[in-house]
């Protein structure tokens, strides 16, 4: 569509003309988002036009459609300056009826014709797409303080109409994201982390039976509404923000265990599909990895409804819950830096600070060893998978798959090559200097876990370094006769020589310490035998 004439109808004051114009270019590029770049200037010029028409006392009918075009042009970075100006920005945050916009001094009043509700969630939508899109906008967002606005409006309509709701978190979300000097003043002058708290009560409809228990939900209740939980995965995603730093300090204990307890019952809910229900479960989560460990204990201090009295009576319904996510994650095969790494670390956390926590998973991951006749990255249980994870190619998963089993095995080296065997763990003793056995630095209790009487038979038998039994294998210099046997070993001796002497390999041993040093060096250092096991 020709954008000449649109700019030049929006120089007449003629509304229904505009409307029929805007409305035919918006049909054409509702779903366009790369442009043309030859018409960057008269898109440019097609947004300060908007602009000027919005600034005038036009219906609400021609509003929507004119901030239905600027949404759609605020896709592109290049044409954003008219709209990433102080003016610019005023107007959409008035037209979005928040304080701090075109002649708006205090949180108007919102009107209930479908009309306006329409004018305002265009604008909020338009505000979403220039503020992501534009640092100039953002700027200017800070600079009017558009987050105030916003948890104005929040605060006088927490059960207001969806899509207002919902692009006003949305939007706070991104400034939360995009300007750290926001986020401060959210949490500490707005305090914006106990507001959003109210939002995800009232969303999820948390009905507290004590301190920090919400009354579990109805098994025969229907799963949380679509709009609901678009809601509060905006409202998780604006806290995850707001909690990034320590907030120990800022927001209190109180708040801080009251968020968890909400988590829990986040976490125990469905949702329409099973995908919206893992995408609530992962937010939940990568809010969980920012609190305090000290407030995971919420997750397992609700009542036991029977049969797990031998963890001290704490219910571990919702740590089930996060290893089937963790599996279900692991089992996709993709993205586990992001989808993974969270879900583990947490997990690793919890064992540490906890010991029901502790326990309880490692009985579900690390059960008592049986079979000893396959390498332990071989086959289907949690134990495998996690062990397959300990070599993969990524640093971040493959440690983070590593100190989660190792805290289970409560950071004894001899316990970890028990499950997982020394090749497989090479990576993480080597980083923690453990090579020569040991532990790690953290103090855990002293509970046992006796080994089952197929282990103690086979382990005389079992290979340190691949953590199974081997078959019998023939010795292939079985049938040589002495003077082969030296030819073959000098021959050895001479070929890696020749590789250390070219600088391809260099032989390590490994000091007192349990860290890798030059051969030469290692040999030097005579090494401590490892320390004992114990049998958890």
């Amino acid at each position: 569509m020709d954008l000449n004439s649109i700019l030049s109808q929006l120089e007449t004051d003629n509304e229904e003309d505009i409307e029929r114009l805007l409305h035919q270019y918006n049909g054409e590029n509702n779903l366009t988002f790369n442009f043309d770049p030859k018409e960057e200037d008269l898109r440019s010029m097609l947004c300060q036009g908007l602009l000027t028409v919005l600034g005038r006392q036009v219906g609400p009918r021609c509003q929507s459609t004119c901030l239905e075009t600027l949404r759609i042009l605020s896709r592109d970075k290049q044409v954003l300056g008219p709209v990433g100006t102080r003016e610019g920005m005023l107007v959409l945050a008035g037209l979005a009826r928040l304080p701090g916009g075109e002649g708006c001094d205090s949180l108007q009043e919102e009107v209930q014709t479908e009309e306006n509700e329409r004018v305002v969630v265009e604008a909020l939508k338009c505000l979403c797409n220039v503020v992501f899109n534009s640092a100039a906008a953002q700027q200017v967002g800070a600079d009017v303080q558009l987050a105030r606005g916003l948890c104005a409006r929040l605060h006088a309509a927490r059960a207001g109409r969806h899509e207002v709701g919902l692009f006003s978190l949305r939007l706070l979300f991104l400034l939360s994201a995009l300007r750290p000097d926001v986020r401060g003043g959210l949490r500490r002058e707005l305090r914006a982390v106990g507001l959003l708290t109210e939002v995800l009560e009232c969303t999820l409809d948390v009905r507290w039976v004590g301190p920090y228990e919400a009354a579990p939900p109805d098994p025969q209740a229907l799963p949380i509404p679509a709009e609901d939980n678009e809601r509060a995965m905006e409202a998780l995603k604006a806290l995850f923000n707001l909690t990034l730093s320590d907030t120990s300090d800022e927001d209190g204990d109180h708040q801080l265990r009251l968020i968890t307890a909400i988590m829990r019952h986040l976490l125990m809910l469905k949702t329409q599909t099973e995908d919206k229900t893992e995408e609530a479960h992962s937010h939940a989560i990568n809010l969980l990895s920012n609190l305090p460990v000290s407030c995971l204990d919420v997750l397992i201090d609700v009542p036991v409804q029977g049969g797990q009295e031998e963890y001290s009576g704490k219910n571990m319904d919702v740590v089930q819950v996060l290893l089937d996510f963790m599996e279900k994650r692991i089992d996709k095969g993709a993205n586990y830096k992001e989808g993974l790494t969270p879900v583990l670390s947490l997990l690793t956390e919890g064992s540490r600070y906890h010991r029901e926590i502790r326990r309880y998973i490692k009985t579900q991951v690390l059960p008592p060893l049986k079979e000893v006749k396959v390498r332990p990255e071989i086959g289907s249980t949690v134990r495998n998978k996690l062990v397959r994870l300990m070599t993969h190619v990524d640093m971040g998963v493959k440690q983070s798959a590593a100190e989660f089993l190792f805290v289970l095995c409560k950071e004894n080296v001899d316990n970890l090559l028990k499950y997982t065997g020394y090749g497989n763990a090479a990576g993480l003793l080597v980083a923690r200097g453990l090579l020569a056995g040991g532990r790690g630095e953290t103090h855990y209790s002293d509970d046992e876990d006796s080994d089952t009487e197929e282990y103690k038979s086979a382990k005389p038998f079992i290979n340190p370094i691949t953590g199974h039994v081997e078959e019998p294998m023939p010795n292939p210099i079985e049938e040589m006769t002495e003077e082969q046997k030296e030819y073959e070993a000098q021959e050895l001796v001479n070929m890696f020589d020749k590789l250390s002497r070219q600088q391809l390999i260099r032989p390590m041993g490994v000091r007192r310490d349990g860290t890798l040093a030059p051969l030469e060096e290692a040999l030097r250092q005579p090494t401590t035998d490892s320390c004992s096991s114990d049998s958890d």
